[in-house]
């Protein structure tokens, strides 16, 4: 048996593979699955060539060589790691503390990290799913309101093309500075929001009345990042009473509307 054994026995396309054995220095063209490869050097322990393009995306091919005499060794396994890819993720947000990302693609088996935009990237252990992959994004606060960040993910057979996959990171909205117009008025009564911060991807709006009832999901009309329409909910209690605003970076502090 001429070939022993190849170094690294696993790796992607542009690898350079030596083919370890006995009586290789005749060898004259490298057997790589359907792929014949011209090797880069010739001794008679060692064989170099580097895996072609033309390589299976992933997947176990069969390496031997082909000798001056005519003949082939024998054939030995070598394993092509895919390179990943990225189709999609769990959430399209998240806020500035992170959190939860599953990211969905394929050639993640092999382990790697999960990298967001230039933040500290995030390692998974290799054996799980092929096709998905869970881990806690890290914390980032944009210099806005928001910002969006590349996700990636690095395995052993490279790094997925950029640009694919974006995830939002969010500021949570505020309304310390904001005010009511008007900050009173019946049940009912529609006010004016103005001089909050972040009200981006508004998804929620409460108002808790006196009796500590929480109406949610309120309808509203977005005008700008810093203020917006809604109203006080016709069943809320008489007496002092907040509107709160949630979006993918949280929830904001009370602002309050005294209902008359």
């Amino acid at each position: 048996m001429p070939i022993t054994s190849l170094t690294p026995s696993q790796g992607t396309i542009g690898t350079s593979v030596s083919i370890n054995g006995t009586a290789l220095g005749t060898t004259v063209s490298v057997n790589f699955g359907g792929a014949v490869v011209s090797p880069a050097t010739v001794s008679s322990t060692l064989v170099t060539f580097v895996v072609p393009a033309t390589a299976p995306c992933s997947g176990q091919v069969l390496v031997s060589t082909n000798l001056s005499n005519g003949t082939r060794t024998n054939a030995v396994p070598f394993f092509v790691i895919a390179r990943p890819t990225t189709t999609g993720l769990s959430a399209t947000c998240l806020p500035a503390a992170g959190g939860a990302l599953t990211v969905f693609g394929t050639g993640f088996a092999a382990g790697g990290t999960v990298n967001v935009g230039a933040l500290t990237p995030v390692a998974f252990a290799a054996g799980g799913s092929n096709t998905s992959v869970t881990v806690t994004a890290p914390a980032h606060a944009p210099a806005g309101c928001f910002d969006s960040q590349g996700v990636t993910v690095t395995t052993a057979g490279g790094t997925g093309t950029a640009g694919t996959t974006l995830v939002d990171y969010y500021n949570a909205p505020s309304l310390t500075a904001a005010t009511l117009s008007p900050a009173t008025g019946p049940a009912g009564t529609e006010t004016t929001i103005s001089g909050a911060t972040c009200l981006i991807g508004v998804t929620d709006i409460t108002f808790t009345d006196s009796a500590a009832t929480i109406f949610a999901g309120l309808p509203f009309t977005p005008i700008d990042a810093t203020s917006l329409v809604t109203a006080v909910p016709d069943a809320a209690a008489a007496g002092a009473g907040a509107f709160t605003v949630t979006t993918c970076g949280g929830t904001s502090g009370p602002a309050a509307f005294t209902v008359a």
